[in-house]
């Protein structure tokens, strides 16, 4: 599995159940470059802060939740790791995206061995957080794409995270 995620100068990635901020260069550029045409994972929160709900387009949508009776027409409900692993082990050739938000980030970051981290040279007031690789001992940043400023007037850069075998 992927995590991709965009973070600010303090691995955050969220307030108040929004985005930090919205670049268009990231989610045209990054986000949908990578995941068009894979499959993406996320919580239900997650999916409350997409517009009007509706399921990302081009992409098989598995949706986490606790909520046994939660149904969302054209996603694949999934209630824990366990789930999502045989759902991995059954679909050996999806490349699997874990896309959000903090909770499921935070809790399944171990079964990622990669990260596609949009690094925002910024700082923002925020109530969420990704696990902070650099300080990581098992994850290594091992390529970072050229700085790009956003028409919103904040630069990024896209990093590229492994996991590495613990000593």
């Amino acid at each position: 599995m992927i995590a991709i995620a965009a973070v600010d100068r303090n691995w955050a990635i969220g307030n108040k159940g929004e985005l930090l901020i919205s670049l268009p260069e990231d989610q045209k550029g990054v986000f949908r470059k990578y995941t068009a045409g894979n499959t993406v994972a996320f919580g239900r929160k997650t999916l409350m802060t997409f517009k009007d709900e509706k399921l990302l387009p081009k992409r098989v949508n598995i949706i986490l939740t606790r909520n046994m009776k939660f149904e969302k027409e054209g996603a694949v409900i999934l209630h824990n790791e366990d789930q999502l692993l045989d759902y991995q082990r059954t679909h050996p050739d999806e490349k699997i995206f874990l896309i959000g938000g903090a909770e499921v980030y935070n809790s399944m970051i171990h079964l990622c061995d990669e990260a596609i981290i949009t690094f925002i040279n910024e700082e923002f007031e925020a109530d969420a957080h990704f696990p902070n690789l650099d300080k990581l001992d098992d994850w290594e940043l091992f390529e970072v794409e050229d700085e790009v400023m956003s028409e919103k007037g904040v630069s990024f850069n896209v990093r590229h995270y492994r996991r590495v075998a613990k000593d």
